[in-house]
């Protein structure tokens, strides 16, 4: 499968490769060349604010000799789009752990619905006070209020400028026409996939610890000593016949989510280990991004 011009069926580990400055190289004369590369290298200096961006000759060494063409290097002031990500799975799937890994490595800007609506309301805000009157009245908060957080949120500064992860959302085909209207479109959705069995494993064994706010697993992640097992607490929904009830409906919002990524989905083997699990994504994101910078840091020259 080909996604923004990668083929992920084919993808293995990337080498990450270094970043050179893009530099377009120009002359404005037609006098003869110098003798050897290093005599020019010799005759130029940095001249804009930017040392990184622009060299000229130096007028200082002009009592040599040789004539050197006048050259004018150009640095490319093409940048790499940021990337914008959605990613998708199931309770217990592991989404959050992945987050946090793809946020620290690539510094995209983490936007999480649940979390912008608890923001809005703990603000008081006129999209948080509408949403409150809906969740006091037990009824699902509309998607135009949803929606309009979360464009709020991508059309900040920093998710422009860094990019963005898009966590959990749209869950619905609505919620993912409403997003595209408004001219959100991600460059891959990231599925991850876990057998069901597995999901309920890991749901019906999550503990939490009431004082500290920690997440425990009775088999994968057990309490470090007798005294915070005794206290620690299972959510309400967190039992064998709810979470298959969660899991149904999950599955399907997703399929319908699908349709709208099929070109861009990228599906995940997320039942094992999380250092496995993100080294599938990363392989995935470094390589889209190694296309981005192949396309953006072309060299151009130019004669003067």
């Amino acid at each position: 499968m080909a996604v923004c011009g990668v083929n992920f069926s084919t993808i293995t580990q990337p080498r990450p490769q270094p970043c050179y400055p893009s530099l377009s190289l120009s002359s404005s004369s037609s006098s003869s060349p110098l003798n050897s590369p290093k005599s020019l290298i010799s005759q130029l200096s940095f001249v804009s604010n930017n040392p990184n961006l622009s060299l000229r000759r130096d007028r200082t060494l002009a009592r040599s000799r040789l004539r050197a063409p006048n050259f004018k290097v150009i640095a490319s002031a093409n940048k790499p789009e940021p990337l914008k990500i959605m990613i998708s799975g199931a309770p217990a799937s592991g989404k959050g752990t992945q987050c946090e890994l793809i946020t620290q490595k690539y510094g995209l800007v983490h936007v999480s619905a649940g979390d912008l609506l608890r923001a809005e309301i703990a603000a008081g805000s006129e999209n948080g006070r509408r949403a409150k009157e809906f969740m006091e009245k037990g009824k699902l908060v509309p998607d135009e209020i949803v929606v309009t957080m979360v464009k709020e949120r991508l059309l900040q500064s920093d998710s422009q400028e860094n990019g963005w992860l898009l966590d959990g959302y749209p869950r619905s085909l609505s919620q993912a026409t409403a997003l595209k209207e408004l001219g959100f479109e991600p460059d891959l959705f990231i599925l991850l996939e876990v057998p069901e069995d597995t999901l309920v494993e890991r749901v019906v064994g999550r503990r939490l610890d009431p004082v500290t706010g920690k997440i425990y697993h009775l088999k994968y992640s057990p309490p470090e000593t007798e005294e915070i097992a005794a206290r620690l607490t299972q959510r309400f929904d967190d039992t064998e016949e709810k979470v298959k009830l969660r899991l149904r409906t999950h599955h399907q919002n997703v399929e319908a989510v699908l349709s709208m990524y099929t070109d861009i989905t990228v599906k995940i083997h997320g039942s094992v280990c999380k250092e496995d699990v993100f080294t599938q994504i990363d392989a995935v994101l470094a390589e889209l991004l190694e296309q981005r910078q192949a396309t953006s840091g072309s060299f151009a020259a130019k004669k003067m």
